[in-house]
């Protein structure tokens, strides 16, 4: 029962988590010092990302590199906020559901190691009473052979 609700609720944060992204993407294209850091944050990931696609296209890496427009920037960076935020919500969740596995698998490693020594001392218990009833057999055949009846307990050695 416990599983579904949480896959559902996972589900739940994973889909809660693009209008809130959405709403970080407005807002933050609105705060005046969070638009300038925005923008900054964006031309660097146009430089970088221009560098690399030059790279691994074989093209000129020491051309100049134009900036973006102020609008572009903001908008892009905004995308990659929105972005980095459903990314992170989906890692969170991903991160979680693993180390809920774990914690279950573990869980039941225990509980299999637990059963494994029940059995060793179960099977402990039993060879004791084995050993316990063949010297009492002996006993038996001892008394016996003492008391000329060793006719009737002659027993098969293993």
């Amino acid at each position: 029962m416990v599983l579904p609700v949480l896959k559902l609720g996972t589900l739940a944060l994973k889909t809660l988590s693009k209008p809130v992204a959405a709403k970080l993407k407005q807002q933050a294209a609105i705060h005046p010092r969070f638009r300038q850091f925005i923008i900054s944050m964006a031309q660097a990931n146009h430089r970088i990302t221009t560098r690399m696609q030059r790279r691994i296209y074989s093209h000129a890496t020491d051309a100049e590199i134009r900036p973006l427009n102020e609008e572009k920037a903001v908008q892009d960076a905004v995308d990659l906020i929105g972005e980095i935020f459903i990314f992170t919500v989906g890692g969170a969740a991903v991160i979680f559901e693993v180390q809920r596995s774990a914690n279950k698998e573990a869980k039941k490693e225990e509980i299999r190691i637990q059963e494994l020594e029940e059995l060793r001392q179960r099977d402990e218990s039993l060879a004791r009473e084995v050993e316990l009833l063949r010297q009492k057999l002996e006993e038996l055949e001892q008394l016996a052979k003492s008391r000329g009846l060793s006719g009737c307990w002659v027993r098969k050695s293993t």
